[in-house]
């Protein structure tokens, strides 16, 4: 029995933990690019569960396994070493802190714009030994696979909604001012987790805690790790199976807005695991900053009225960041409901 003194507890003390779920999401919506009704289904997925993965997307396994390579070698630097790249203001390296409203989690990452130069100035120090190149290069060339992915996947939504011009969502993220961003999450295994104290044995611990993506879309891909769950509409909690050759699309809270609650943003979560890291890459796919958020009136049926009030896309970011995690973020920008 491995036996935890005082001061170790106390460092997993504020990490959130949540009673386990044995429920796995065997239906994941699954989108084959290369089909001729991928919009149909991308449609009902987003309308259904506001997530899907992709596969036949056309990204490389090369620059995937090589983005994923390098991560690994960052993680794996010392933690002074890694200090240097921070502390996130919101961009750059963080541990265990998430934001500054007091949400934590098991998880160390780096938050990356990917419009901007001021990261890779930030980045340089843990880089000293001359693999800063190789890391910059790694992340530039899978941003821009992984955005291709993305404005495809916003042209099927715009085709099976039937909306005109079908570049109409995905303008917002092809735009040179789109205020996207890039996040590599690195979950460490947590083996004390179940020698920590009777209250907190045999629960999960949270990585990252419940959320929802306030951008438009967000793509994510894992190494081989469970620990992704996402909450269905009657709010129950269940784990998606990994699968790292392909990527899982999240609806972000302004794409909610933009379609008039049509699609619904999706509540998930990241639990740490026992004894496997976890590597997962994210694309958040968001538009410039002064882009007016608000539903797209070609969705509006005659006499239909809009949900919500328009926003700026800075409007709702700054609201964002002053919220904790698991608030309904959306909660501030929803009209009176007519009785």
């Amino acid at each position: 029995m491995v036996v935890l003194s005082q001061g170790a507890i106390d460092h997993f003390a504020p990490i959130k933990t949540c009673k386990p779920s044995g429920a796995v999401l065997e239906g994941v919506p699954v989108v084959d690019l290369l089909s001729p009704n991928a919009a149909a289904v991308v449609v009902r997925a987003c309308e259904e569960f506001g997530f899907f993965k992709v596969v036949n997307h056309g990204v490389s396994l090369e620059i995937v396994n090589r983005l994923e390579d390098e991560a690994v070698k960052f993680f794996g630097l010392p933690q002074a070493e890694k200090d240097k790249a921070g502390p996130s203001d919101p961009f750059g390296y963080g541990n265990k802190r998430i934001g500054t409203n007091g949400d934590v989690g098991w998880i160390e990452f780096l938050l990356l714009h990917t419009n901007s130069s001021e990261d890779d100035k930030k980045l340089s120090p843990s880089f000293s030994q001359g693999n800063h190149e190789f890391f910059r290069c790694a992340v530039e060339d899978y941003v821009r696979a992984v955005k291709e992915v993305a404005f495809r996947v916003a042209e099927l939504m715009a085709d099976g909604l039937a909306i005109e011009p079908r570049d109409v969502l995905s303008s917002m993220l092809r735009s040179e001012a789109s205020d996207s961003c890039f996040r590599l999450n690195h979950y460490p295994p947590c083996p004390e987790l179940q020698a920590l104290s009777p209250t907190l044995s045999g629960r999960n611990l949270i990585g990252f805690g419940e959320h929802t993506d306030p951008q438009i879309i967000s793509i994510l891909r894992s190494n081989n790790t469970s620990g992704l769950q996402i909450c269905l509409r009657d709010g129950a909690w269940v784990s998606v199976p990994p699968d790292h050759s392909s990527f899982f699309i999240n609806v972000g809270d302004s794409l909610q807005v933009l379609t008039n609650g049509r699609f619904r943003s999706v509540k998930h979560r990241v639990l740490a695991g026992h004894g496997k890291s976890r590597i997962s890459m994210i694309y958040f796919g968001g538009p410039a900053l002064d882009e007016k958020i608000a539903p797209l009136p070609s969705l509006l049926a005659e006499g239909e009225s809009s949900l919500y009030k328009e926003f700026t896309w800075s409007e709702y970011k700054r609201s964002a960041y002053k919220t904790r995690l698991a608030d309904y973020r959306l909660g501030l920008f929803e009209k009176p409901r007519v009785q």
